[in-house]
């Protein structure tokens, strides 16, 4: 009874697993796919500005080199969502990394469950179901 709960619940763990892991892949994916579609290269990287309230709250030296590091950020965002459909095509070899790796884990707690389960049984001297004739002698 108990190990086959145990792996039951294994077993559960593991597809709402594979489950969460297929969503979140499929998510990034899509996202990572379709992300310089969305934001717009052009417009969205060059619109990069610090807030409005930001300047009044720091130094204008900080201020003044926190535009300067945003204008160089510039060309390498544009760079990174350029490459984002290519850079689907290893986010999915790194799905199935973590996925392989998340359920080699969740076995590895079922063997553990299920040995636990056999020495509290052996050590309580519980051996399961007796026999009728031995619970007569």
């Amino acid at each position: 009874m108990f190990y086959a709960l145990s792996w039951f619940s294994v077993f559960g763990l593991l597809a709402l697993w594979s489950l969460s892991a297929w969503a979140l892949h499929s998510v990034a994916v899509w996202s990572v796919s379709n992300a310089s579609a969305l934001t717009g290269v052009a417009s969205g990287v060059e619109g990069l500005r610090l807030p409005e309230w930001l300047p009044s709250w720091v130094p204008p030296e900080i201020a003044q080199a926190m535009t300067s590091l945003l204008a160089g950020f510039v060309p390498v965002m544009e760079g990174l969502l350029q490459a984002m459909p290519v850079l689907a095509g290893g986010l999915t070899m790194v799905a199935w990394v973590i996925w392989g790796l998340g359920s080699a884990l969740l076995l590895l707690l079922g063997a553990g469950l299920h040995l636990s389960i056999a020495m509290w049984r052996r050590h309580s001297g519980d051996s399961g179901p007796q026999p009728a004739s031995r619970l007569a002698a």
